[in-house]
């Protein structure tokens, strides 16, 4: 959804190690707030907790005011897939929310999302979540120097849609560092051999955002809210990810977020 600029920049040693600083608090947040989501809480206390809890550690949200964006946490909740914006809105059981949220701290971004239940869902639901945090994993693996952004995105686009899922085509992931969005666009879609080449010191956001019904969406009056246009469900997750010595690094982690509930995926 955001255009970056063209130019792909390589990190140092330095500067990976710098976003993985940000990743690390960006984490921990994810652990804090997935003790905290639960019905009878407003998706605004939420994110006043992690504005809270940056700020404590020295750092600031990546996202509040960035292109005049309201809030630190995107809460993105059933139906939205993206960009929801806090509000009064009571979790309820059977909620599914997208907490999407980024860290800048000595002068560095990370970005990660992670999709949480609310008490007990469906069964269709939870493979929604499951497959799609499969897909991440599934893109990240071939987030290798040499390879080029479209054998990530074809990857995530071949699993997601074999499991009868859309890909939302609107949105896409990106470069991170200096700057929160920077090149090159990563789509959940395309060709493998395709899109720029992977070279060591890239550092780039993957995030796939998958629907349990059609891909189209729509973006509601408030400028920012992704929902899907058939109101069915969607899931998001996403790491920061550098690619070191040929491999992909996460440099975002959800074993946090699996301490404090015991997740155990299956994909």
């Amino acid at each position: 959804m955001f255009k970056v600029k063209e130019n792909v920049l390589v990190k140092t040693d330095r500067e990976i190690q710098a976003i993985r600083e940000s990743g690390q608090i960006l984490s921990r947040l994810h652990g804090e707030l997935s003790t905290r989501v639960q019905a009878g809480v407003k998706t605004l206390e939420l994110d006043s907790f992690a504005e809270g809890y940056i700020l404590a550690e020295g750092a600031r949200p990546s996202f509040k005011g960035y292109r005049d964006f309201p809030a630190t946490l995107c809460i993105s909740v059933n139906s939205v897939v993206v960009h929801g914006i806090p509000n009064h809105y009571t979790l309820k059981d059977g909620d599914i929310i997208s907490i999407d949220c980024g860290v800048y701290y000595n002068g560095y971004h990370a970005d990660s999302a992670y999709t949480y239940k609310v008490g007990s869902i469906s069964d269709d639901v939870q493979k929604l979540m499951n497959e799609t945090y499969a897909a991440l994993y599934k893109g990240i693996a071939k987030c290798k120097a040499g390879n080029r952004v479209g054998d990530i995105s074809s990857e995530i686009q071949r699993y997601a849609e074999a499991q009868g899922y859309g890909i939302v085509r609107e949105l896409v992931g990106h470069g991170v560092g200096k700057n929160l969005h920077e090149a090159p666009e990563v789509p959940n879609f395309g060709k493998p051999g395709k899109g720029p080449k992977l070279v060591n010191g890239m550092v780039i956001a993957i995030e796939p955002m998958v629907t349990m019904g059609k891909r189209t969406v729509r973006q509601e009056k408030d400028g920012w809210t992704i929902r899907t246009a058939d109101g069915l469900p969607a899931a998001h997750y996403e790491h920061t990810v550098a690619i070191v010595d040929g491999q992909a690094q996460a440099l975002t982690t959800f074993d946090y977020i699996t301490e404090t509930q015991k997740v155990i995926y299956h994909g």
